[in-house]
């Protein structure tokens, strides 16, 4: 546990909570934005997740927490989408592009009950296209993962760190009514620059472009696999439809013997609405995953993105529940791309 990154938190006002899970991994808990800040392996102080680089000291950290920018800290968000609806409260006009407040950093209460620690946030926001206001509520619940390894009669992985946790997320309606717009969550996980996602598939997927592109050697398209190594500079941002991908995305950073392995397993529905489009394109189906790589001004890092079903609109849903697993590996790298062919693809 990196006990720097709580001091230097809490010293910019912003106090965290630790959960320890049973295998000794620890998740470190920041109620401002509702995030998953950190990820440590037992007696490990190298968070597996990206936090952003003024939380290096308290001095630029309280800096950053006072400025009136949005404040990215880094880690395990959820957030809404339409994006178009969302973020671009003059769409179609993409001149202003806003996070809501209302939901980042929202107004998270943090409880703990048995064992896991529960996030919620009740809050109103206004869709741009429709211009109606929803009242939500948004609530998450972080418990254990166990390693998905520990059955496996093979040596090869003992030597391997590893921590994990589930995240149960609740999206309802505060009037428990179905509304007239679609809404669905969106969990979002911030990841070191560098490396490459890995995202199995029943059959070769299309891409969705979101904005920017991508350079033809950094994406590999096979039959049941997608590679995409998330290097470039600038800022892209490509989506996958729910039919093809399996629920299951890993993103992979080889560096000799700390390499790593973050694995995020959660739930497709290719019968469920998911309503996030690309800005120009709003009329297409929306994506179940998407990868989006950032290393400009706004920062270095990369994010493995999934979307839940959408409540509301013709889904006849008030409410939705969704949970998921992330389970993080470092280790010798032959170890670790051992790990990512049994866990995600034998191509990978």
């Amino acid at each position: 546990m990196n006990d720097t990154l709580v001091d230097t938190l809490a010293a910019a006002g912003q106090p965290t909570q630790v959960w320890t899970g049973s295998d000794g991994g620890t998740v470190l808990v920041l109620p401002y934005g509702g995030r998953i800040l950190g990820l440590f392996a037992p007696e490990s102080r190298k968070n597996f997740l990206w936090t952003h680089p003024a939380l290096n000291a308290s001095s630029t950290a309280r800096s950053f927490y006072e400025s009136s920018e949005w404040h990215n800290s880094g880690g395990d968000r959820t957030w809404l989408s339409p994006e178009v609806d969302f973020f671009l409260p003059n769409f179609p006009q993409l001149d202003v592009y806003v996070p809501p407040r209302e939901f980042d950093p929202g107004h998270y209460q943090l409880t703990r009950e048995n064992g896991a620690i529960k996030l919620s946030n009740r809050f109103a926001s206004r869709l741009s296209r429709s211009g109606t206001t929803v009242q939500l509520e948004l609530t998450k619940r972080l418990s254990g993962a166990r390693n998905p390894l520990r059955t496996m009669r093979s040596g090869v992985f003992d030597e391997l760190e590893y921590a994990g946790y589930a995240l149960h997320t609740r999206l309802a309606f505060t009037s428990g009514l179905c509304e007239p717009v679609a809404i669905g969550l969106w969990c979002l996980l911030q990841l070191p620059h560098g490396g490459e996602l890995l995202i199995p598939t029943f059959s070769k997927a299309k891409i969705k472009t979101y904005f920017g592109k991508v350079d033809a050697e950094d994406l590999t398209l096979s039959d049941h696999l997608i590679r995409y190594h998330m290097r470039g500079p600038g800022e892209h941002k490509i989506g996958f439809e729910a039919p093809v991908v399996t629920g299951r995305g890993g993103y992979l950073k080889l560096m000799g013997d700390q390499s790593s392995l973050v694995i995020r397993n959660f739930s497709v529905d290719p019968s469920g609405e998911y309503v996030d489009v690309p800005w120009g394109e709003t009329e297409c189906p929306g994506a179940a995953i998407e990868a989006c790589n950032v290393n400009s001004e706004l920062g270095s890092f990369s994010e493995l993105e999934y979307h839940v079903p959408a409540i509301g609109g013709s889904s006849g849903n008030w409410c939705c529940e969704d949970e998921s697993r992330v389970w993080a590996f470092r280790g010798a790298e032959q170890t670790i791309l051992r790990v990512s062919r049994l866990l995600l693809s034998p191509e990978s």
